[in-house]
């Protein structure tokens, strides 16, 4: 772990979970001499943050107004021959560069998120990491807003995040829009904020055992980069994998929902009845038959994974439970001669976009249960 420290206070920050400790004096000539001047546009006069090789000059007013941890830490008294870098007395901190340059920026300039971009979870995962730690509220909450906007707690905003992922030509693109959900499950286990984690572990259970196994990486920052002992080791992509234990959370989770669409079907499709209202059920020869040939055709879909293995997504219920209830409204189907909707009168229409509305609840809350997640979050 990388450090940092704040030039005005002969105090360190060191790592989690103590707030404070000691540091060895040494002359200011050997410490400025060990800086790499990657010095941030927050490089003002008056208080000085550095992490090894990096250093940020901010406002100690600053600070004081935004955390109370950097309040409290202040306040305590100083010798008055404490040793000083560029004019300045300091702190260090124990937190990667690249944090706290975004930290700094937030406390500096605020946070704006023009559109959901899967590049802006570098930023916010610092953001939050330092606001939490050094406990800027303000800060903490929006970081908990943006992310909740990608792993929502709520059925209404996945479906939002979904057609999020959507470019203008319809195609799914969802790891431009939200980050690799491992990268979010590694910070909302660090950081204990559960009420990610179903999104993220549905999310992840969507791709094949292969990518699940594989995982992702962790990028680079230039300033953790210009600020490390090794350059060349701190360049390389860090990867970024599951243990045993979530592999299995995550695998018993995709199983689960495979499942749901398999009983769903026998339960909802196979040998369905039309509804009570159904505009032909007093039909003499075959009553509601085009209804009942209707509801077969959507099972054929469904088995054969109408949102499911053609599109690479057999473990998503809550895509195909919703390409099921489009398919009512569909009219490009063709009859061997022309394309044609499904002769389906609206009361069957009515009764089974209900079921489909009711089914896809029931995943949503069963998200935590299918994922092992009900109990303590995990270690």
């Amino acid at each position: 772990m990388q450090s940092c420290s704040l030039v005005d206070r002969n105090i360190q920050i060191p790592p989690q979970p103590g707030p404070i400790s000691p540091r060895p004096e040494r002359p200011e000539s050997a410490r400025v001499s060990q800086l790499v001047a990657a010095r941030s546009s927050n490089w003002l006069p008056s208080y000085i943050e550095h992490g090894r090789n990096a250093a940020f000059k901010v406002h100690r007013g600053q600070l004081e107004r935004q955390s109370e941890v950097f309040r409290d830490l202040f306040s305590i008294p100083q010798p008055q021959d404490q040793d000083l870098i560029d004019g300045c007395s300091w702190v260090e901190l124990h937190d990667r560069p690249a944090d706290v340059f975004h930290f700094l920026s937030a406390l500096y300039d605020g946070l704006y998120f023009k559109s959901p971009r899967a590049n802006d979870f570098a930023m916010v995962s610092a953001v939050l990491r330092l606001s939490t730690k050094y406990m800027v509220e303000s800060l903490r909450s929006r970081c908990l807003a943006r992310l909740e906007l990608d792993w929502p707690t709520t059925l209404a905003g996945w479906d939002n995040r979904e057609r999020e992922a959507l470019d203008k030509n319809g195609r799914y693109l969802p790891r431009d829009v939200c980050c690799h959900p491992i990268l979010l499950m590694e910070l909302a286990i660090e950081l204990n904020i559960p009420h990610l984690l179903p999104a993220a572990f549905y999310d992840l259970s969507r791709y094949g055992p292969s990518k699940i196994m594989a995982g992702t990486t962790h990028n680079a920052f230039a300033l953790d980069v210009a600020a490390s002992k090794t350059p060349i080791d701190a360049s390389r992509e860090r990867p970024a994998v599951l243990g045993k234990d979530m592999l299995i959370r995550t695998f018993r989770g995709r199983e689960a929902s495979q499942r749901y669409i398999s009983d769903f079907v026998a339960r909802e499709l196979e040998n369905r009845p039309p509804s009570s209202e159904c505009a032909t059920r007093h039909e003499q020869d075959n009553p509601s038959r085009t209804c009942l040939e209707s509801f077969y055709f959507i099972m054929l879909n469904i088995l054969r994974s109408v949102g499911g293995i053609a599109c690479g997504r057999d473990a998503d219920p809550l895509f195909t439970l919703i390409q099921a209830t489009e398919m009512l409204t569909r009219t490009d189907f063709s009859d061997g001669q022309r394309q044609t909707g499904l002769k389906i009168c609206h009361a069957c229409k009515l009764d089974f976009a209900t079921s489909v509305v009711r089914a896809r609840e029931e995943v949503w809350s069963s998200l935590p249960a299918w994922f092992n997640l009900d109990g303590d979050l995990l270690p």
